[in-house]
């Protein structure tokens, strides 16, 4: 009897461990993505809410999305979140990717005149 009323704490405990270690993968994706209009997410909260638009505020326990629709704050504790995608691409990124793509299309143009 002992080893049933205690095997539902431990796959609760067990469950809260996981959520803690989400929640501390979510804060340092939240962090590596950064603040600011190029910090581009979209979320899916706990509770089914979808929230699209860009991070401008990180802290220890909440960040804030500047919500594209309605371009109102929303603060978001980190144990809310449920899936996260992120995009910030710096200037930087983005134009070696623009010399890379030219820089390809340039070897096929090459190798159609060599032809």
């Amino acid at each position: 009897m002992l080893n049933l009323s205690i095997a539902p704490s431990a796959f609760a405990s067990g469950n809260n461990e996981n959520e803690a270690k989400f929640a501390e993968k979510v804060k340092a994706g939240i962090a590596k993505l950064g603040t600011g209009p190029d910090a581009k997410i979209e979320i899916k909260l706990k509770d089914g809410t979808k929230l699209k638009g860009y991070v401008t505020e990180i802290s220890s326990d909440q960040f804030v999305i500047m919500d594209s629709k309605t371009g109102q704050p929303i603060p978001v504790l980190y144990p809310q979140v449920k899936q996260v995608k992120g995009n910030n691409l710096s200037r930087g990124t983005i134009i070696t990717l623009g010399f890379i793509a030219l820089f390809v299309v340039l070897i096929i143009i090459a190798a159609n005149v060599k032809s």
